[in-house]
C-alpha cells in the first residue's frame, strides 16, 4: 500500500502545471477478486488483487461548497471498479493498471493519476507481486495548439504577426 498523503511537499512534485495545485483524493486498500494472469491456473479462478488509486484534482470549489458534484466521489469510482473487475478481458496487471488510469482520468476527470495493483502472496515467500504507475491528464491536439498560441499572447507576442 503507498500512502497517498504521507508527504505534502511531494504532492506538489506532482501537479501537472507549477500554478495549479491539486487535491488528492484516494481509494487505499481495496481488495477484490478477478481473474487476471498468463498461467493456466491464473486464467480460470479469480484470485484476489489489491487496488490503491490516488487521483489528482485540481483544486476545486468543493474545499468552499461541501457539494459532493464538486470532487471525484469515491463511491462512484469504487463501483466502476467493481464493474472493470468483473468485465475487463485483460491478463496483465499493467494493462489493468492502464485501464483503471483511463477510468479516473477521463471519467473522473482527475489531473493525475497513480494506481498501484497488486496480488498478494503470489509466491509462498513473498508479500506480494504487482505494478505501480502513474499518468497526467493530456490535451487534445487542438487544444494544445491553442493553449501555446494563449501562451505567446501572454508574452506580448501575437501569432502571424511581424
Amino acid at each position: 500500500m503507498f500512502h497517498a498523503l504521507a508527504d505534502p511537499a511531494e504532492a506538489r512534485a506532482w501537479t501537472p502545471a507549477e500554478s495549479e495545485p491539486l487535491d488528492l483524493v484516494f481509494l487505499e486498500g481495496f481488495t477484490a477478486e478477478t481473474v487476471i494472469g498468463i498461467h493456466d491456473s491464473e486464467l480460470h479462478v479469480p484470485q484476489p488483487i489489491t487496488l490503491d488509486v490516488c487521483a489528482g484534482l485540481p483544486r476545486g470549489r468543493a474545499c468552499e461548497s461541501d457539494c459532493i458534484a464538486h470532487t471525484l466521489d469515491y463511491g462512484e469510482l469504487h463501483a466502476r471498479l467493481l464493474r472493470l473487475l468483473r468485465e475487463h478481458r485483460v491478463q496483465l496487471l499493467e494493462a489493468l493498471a492502464e485501464q483503471v488510469a483511463r477510468i479516473v482520468l477521463d471519467e473522473f476527470k482527475a489531473h493525475w493519476v497513480r494506481v498501484r495493483i497488486a496480488k498478494p502472496r503470489k509466491f509462498a515467500d513473498t508479500a506480494a507481486v504487482g505494478v505501480t504507475i502513474e499518468r497526467r491528464r493530456t490535451l487534445p491536439p487542438a487544444a494544445a495548439a491553442r493553449v501555446a498560441t494563449l501562451r505567446l499572447i501572454g508574452h506580448g507576442l501575437v501569432p502571424g504577426s511581424r
